[in-house]
């Protein structure tokens, strides 16, 4: 893979937390974690600059428990620290594999990360350094996924890349109907039309607003990170037109 020619020189990686559990049902697999970190380590040895933004289902679901009662706002600010504790853990393995890491949070946390500051942000990824961006967008009722087109705009990223534990866009969902269609290309428009639940629709639009490329792939396939970035045909591709 390292002599491949990366396509994209600054990306923008959208991880849920659901990923690094593998195949457990809470918490954090080391082994899955170990995994991705040296792909993106792979993707720094390439010259390709690596911002990160991490879910935290694994850990908590705000909104789940906002349904069952709890205040919304109290259990998105605590969503927001499982990411912080996702972010800390990527960098902690990421570190020991020689990549320079820094975590940046959109909460006050000055003891364990960096206060976010985009002019800073853009400087750590210009010296090689992946940034992973943390606690959302740090405010209520906005998810991760719009935190991650916020920073991919913020810091210029040339394409977000969403990883996700299927191979790509499909018209259902693929582990239940085995009929479902995978979409090798589409429209912003088409997937907000279809309802497709690639991201949620405040995520989608800021994208095609901004003209983002958004591409979707199975983080589970090893060697697929590596492969959308340096741009063969993996996953699915949403464009603005």
């Amino acid at each position: 893979m390292l002599d491949s020619r990366p396509t994209f020189k600054r990306i923008l990686l959208k991880l849920s937390g659901e990923v690094l559990m593998g195949e457990g049902d809470y918490g954090i697999d080391p082994d899955v974690l170990a995994r991705i970190a040296g792909e993106v380590r792979e993707l720094c040895q390439l010259g390709v600059e690596v911002g990160m933004v991490i879910g935290g289902g694994n850990l908590f679901r705000g909104a789940g428990l906002a349904k069952k009662g709890m205040d919304r706002v109290a259990a998105d600010h605590m969503g927001m620290l499982a990411t912080v504790m996702n972010s800390l853990a990527m960098q902690d393995t990421l570190e020991r594999l020689g990549v320079f890491t820094r975590v940046m949070s959109a909460i006050r946390i000055n003891e364990v990360c960096e206060d976010y500051i985009r002019r800073r942000a853009i400087r750590h990824l210009e010296k090689g350094r992946v940034v992973i961006f943390a606690a959302g967008t740090g405010n209520p009722f906005f998810t991760t996924d719009s935190a991650a087109s916020l920073r991919a705009i913020e810091v210029n990223a040339e394409v977000m890349l969403k990883a996700t534990k299927v191979d790509g866009i499909y018209s259902a969902d693929p582990f239940k109907d085995p009929k479902a269609l995978r979409y090798d290309r589409l429209t912003y428009d088409e997937a907000l039309a279809r309802k497709l639940q690639v991201m949620d629709a405040t995520a989608i639009v800021m994208c095609r607003e901004n003209d983002i490329p958004l591409k979707v792939f199975n983080i589970n396939r090893h060697g697929d990170l590596v492969r959308v970035v340096c741009g063969e045909s993996v996953g699915t591709t949403v464009v603005r037109e």
